[in-house]
């Protein structure tokens, strides 16, 4: 137990701003079993998203409580997996080579295909979100706890889908320079089994509701496949930027396709 705990904060440390016990460090070893947790760190940071959403609600209009709510979810994560998505948007929006692509991802500066995606990435999430939380819910009735169920799920099914391309694909680069070198070199049936039961298990809870909505998984995966495919063509693997991307073009799905169920299914 004391080991697992461990790991946790590794892998809390690693993917949040959230302070961590001063002897938690970062551990290739616990590092790369860390990833066992990474769908459960969604839980978290889709739960402080929540209340801080649920909190601005009873002070400022509703599309003010999720720009608010995103604001915290990013804060929380030091928009780690965003300025993966960047990196990417400027990388393979650059670049016509591998080596080309990994140069730029591996430059700090954000260039105009960078700032670009951002912009609307977050523009598109603010109203999916912002549509979420009005349109009529699975109980028919503003239900605080689908909304808190949406979100988490939102976060750890797209994090599952972003770490799910570790266990089949390749790591990119032959380096230690990218985010998750440390957490590429191996894994075992625990980290996969560990990643799925956080990764789904929000989701199997608000498919009691509805249980239509298990469909969200069809697109969601559709995405990860696609998105590693490209990633596979153009770079032969993965980066941790690409990990990031992925996390947050899954996301941005999940919440539409959430968006369709509940309108036409």
């Amino acid at each position: 137990m004391k080991k697992q705990l461990h790991i946790f904060f590794t892998a809390l440390m690693f993917y949040t701003r959230i302070p961590c016990p001063k002897n938690i460090d970062h551990n290739p070893e616990y590092l790369n079993k860390a990833s066992r947790y990474f769908p459960l760190i969604g839980w978290i940071v889709g739960g402080i998203s929540f209340l801080a959403f649920y909190g601005a609600s009873f002070l400022v209009s509703t599309s003010a409580a999720v720009i608010i709510g995103m604001i915290t979810g990013i804060l929380t994560t030091g928009a780690f997996h965003e300025d993966g998505f960047a990196d990417v948007c400027d990388g393979f929006g650059g670049g016509w080579t591998k080596e080309k692509i990994l140069h730029i991802m591996k430059d700090s500066a954000i260039g105009a295909y960078g700032a670009i995606g951002v912009v609307l990435l977050f523009l598109l999430k603010f109203q999916l979100l912002s549509e979420l939380v009005t349109i009529e819910t699975i109980t028919n009735q503003q239900s605080v706890l689908a909304i808190l169920l949406l979100l988490i799920a939102g976060h750890s099914i797209s994090r599952l889908a972003a770490i799910s391309i570790v266990f089949t694909h390749e790591y990119s680069r032959e380096d230690a320079t990218s985010k998750s070198k440390p957490i590429a070199k191996s894994f075992s049936w625990k980290e996969v089994l560990g990643s799925f039961f956080f990764g789904l298990l929000p989701l199997l809870v608000l498919s009691y509701f509805q249980y239509q909505l298990l469909l969200v998984l069809i697109p969601v995966f559709l995405t990860r496949y696609f998105l590693a495919r490209y990633f596979q063509k153009w770079i032969d693997g993965y980066t941790g930027d690409c990990l990031g991307a992925t996390q947050q073009v899954c996301e941005v799905i999940f919440y539409l396709s959430v968006i369709a169920v509940w309108k036409f299914i």
